[in-house]
């Protein structure tokens, strides 16, 4: 693991269109509003950036009725207008978001930068933006491909103009995984800011990450380290007691040379695995791969609750630097298995760990970058499938040969 450089010299800032997508179909709806404040106060702090959002709600209506609100965000005045409650787990309306926020670019005129932020529930590969009124949670492939749709739909209107979201900021948890970033990789997203582990509500300071986006000026190191450190800096109240909202975050880089390269570099890693001759020898290596996945913790560490399928969730560097260094392993798997750490490595433009992050003081040092799904035993393996959630129904895991690597290790049940 190394630390990347910090880059601190100004940036001319730029015309920022910022999408909040936020899902209050469900428990999280009170303390996630406070997203829709900082908007206001950074638009009304900086003329260059302006919001639009979808916010469905109980907030604002006598009973409480939940309904969607469509509004903008700009000069700190917000117009709205409301509408019967939204399916927010439908990729059709994510889609429908991301086309409006994009005309809403076009008709501000100049190089307006757009960059979506999708607000709710988060379950890694699992999906997220979790619609309790329609009993439905929307699949990671699916999020990405509705950032396509949307963005085909504007350019068809618009075929002049190839305008396309720039970045998305999950403020869901558990969403940098290497799954998630080929997928947005191939919507045409360049940037996604994401943390491998739970969050703890409100999340993401969506005005201060909008902020962090204008000030970068389009350079992507300064600001991906300007959105890290916003979300990384802030601290909350609850009861008058401090938290974070983020154990580790980062922002990957999806340029699709990048992604390609991880991508071919995990699947030797699992074909080798996959490989290992049943016998002895090969036994004795599969048991060293399964420790390697053991020493390195998966993610919601701190909640002891051995069914969840996140802790199979692996820091890749991590664990690909693990069984690089590993004298037990092949030569061969210990070769790709170095280059695939540098490949993960490679996609990480900005991050921050916290060494002991509350509940449970915990350190998250190790937790560089992005997770990939690595099941040591057959109870980590898609552990939440039979409920509709699964982290291996997507085009990564099936590309990289997780399932045959899996397999090798008794790790399917």
């Amino acid at each position: 693991m190394i630390e990347i450089s910090r880059e601190r010299a100004p940036k001319a800032p730029r015309d920022v269109v910022y999408g909040i997508y936020r899902d209050g179909d469900n428990n999280l709806d009170q303390v996630q509003s406070a997203v829709i404040g900082d908007a206001e106060r950074a638009s009304a702090e900086d003329g260059r950036l302006a919001f639009t959002v979808e916010n469905t709600t109980h907030d604002g209506t006598r009973g409480g009725s939940l309904h969607t609100e469509d509004g903008v965000i700009a000069g700190g005045r917000a117009a709205w207008s409301a509408r019967p409650a939204a399916n927010m787990a439908s990729p059709q309306e994510l889609a429908g978001f991301v086309e409006r926020t994009l005309e809403a670019a076009h008709a501000r005129g100049g190089e307006q930068a757009v960059w979506i932020e999708l607000v709710d529930h988060g379950g890694g590969d699992g999906g997220g933006l979790e619609a309790d009124s329609a009993h439905a949670m929307m699949a990671m492939p699916a999020m990405a491909q509705a950032i396509a749709d949307g963005t085909a739909a504007y350019n068809r209107l618009h075929p002049a103009d190839q305008r396309h979201v720039e970045g998305v900021v999950a403020n869901q948890c558990l969403m940098s995984t290497l799954g998630f970033a080929e997928e947005l990789s191939r919507a045409g997203v360049q940037y996604v800011a994401a943390s491998p582990e739970t969050m703890i509500a409100p999340g993401v300071p969506s005005g201060a990450v909008a902020e962090a986006v204008q000030r970068g000026g389009g350079d992507p190191q300064a600001t991906a380290h300007g959105i890290v450190d916003a979300v990384m800096d802030r601290q909350y109240r609850l009861g008058g007691a401090a938290y974070r909202p983020a154990a580790a975050f980062n922002v990957l880089d999806l340029a699709p040379a990048k992604i390609a390269a991880m991508e071919r570099a995990v699947r030797a890693v699992n074909d080798d695995v996959a490989a290992l001759p049943h016998d002895a020898a090969g036994d004795a290596a599969a048991r060293a791969v399964r420790t390697d996945g053991t020493r390195t913790p998966g993610m919601t560490r701190f909640v002891d609750e051995p069914g969840l399928p996140w802790h199979a969730d692996r820091p890749a560097e991590a664990l690909y630097a693990r069984m690089a260094h590993d004298g037990h392993l092949p030569e061969a798997l210990r070769r790709d298995a170095a280059a695939a750490a540098q490949a993960v490595g490679a996609l990480i433009l900005a991050d921050r760990e916290s060494a002991r992050f509350e509940p449970g003081a915990i350190s998250y040092r190790d937790a560089v970058g992005p997770t990939v799904h690595f099941p040591v035993d057959a109870k980590q393996y898609d552990a939440w499938a039979k409920n509709g959630v699964s982290e291996t129904d997507n085009r990564f895991f099936k590309d990289v040969d997780g399932r045959d690597a899996a397999g090798r290790l008794g790790a399917v049940a």
